[in-house]
């Protein structure tokens, strides 16, 4: 069993769909950040730096937090996600890495500017929608080169960055604009995890259409 501490966010719908993809039984906390519930003491004890999701794994007694490190665990505790050929191995931890250091923080800055902070500051709207349309044409043209962002199977690279995708409406996209990128998202948006793992927790929230 895994004990998962996470809130509807695309970090934490990252873990919650590899958990749903993998088929681990999971019993779900939920850590509600805008009440401040991720600086409790006790959430302090698994993740010190206060971020969700993190993990204990039951089976073992480990806690783990920090989202791509959390994705590397369980493909590796099931053998899923994680190719074992050492190339597409190292292309599926670029592509991680890849979310971890660019995606994750740009679409982040621009979550809080653009769309939670419209107005405030011109120049950081400007910065960060310039840099997330970069990053939406790497990901176009790597999605033009292969099926899925690492190689032609679904990996833990995918399931990192889709949910940051799904938010494409705060980025002030269309993604008609990056048709590689729509196709591999619409996808990936019909897996039946993908679809369960979303709403976690459960909130009735559900996956955003293109059209």
């Amino acid at each position: 069993m895994i004990e998962l501490w996470t809130w509807s966010t695309p970090n934490g719908r990252k873990v919650s769909i590899m958990l749903e993809e993998c088929g681990l039984p999971y019993h779900v906390h939920p850590v509600d950040i805008t009440r401040g519930e991720q600086f409790a003491p006790e959430f302090l004890r698994i993740s010190p730096n206060n971020k969700i999701p993190a993990i204990i794994d039951r089976d073992n007694g480990w806690s783990v937090f920090e989202s791509g490190a959390i994705l590397i665990y369980l493909a590796e505790k099931t053998g899923r996600f994680l190719p074992r050929e050492p190339k597409l191995r190292l292309q599926t931890l670029e592509w991680l890495m890849f979310q971890m250091g660019s995606v994750g923080p740009m679409f982040g800055q621009a979550h809080h500017f653009l769309h939670f902070n419209p107005g405030k500051c011109p120049y950081a709207e400007e910065r960060y929608h310039r840099e997330v349309e970069r990053l939406y044409g790497v990901m176009d043209r790597r999605l033009g080169e292969s099926r899925y962002l690492a190689c032609d199977d679904y990996t833990i690279a995918d399931i990192a960055t889709w949910p940051w995708v799904a938010r494409f409406r705060f980025h002030r996209v269309d993604l008609q604009d990056w048709p590689q990128v729509r196709r591999w998202y619409e996808e990936i948006a019909e897996r039946p995890a993908v679809r369960r793992g979303y709403d976690v927790p459960a909130r009735g929230e559900e996956i955003p259409r293109v059209s």
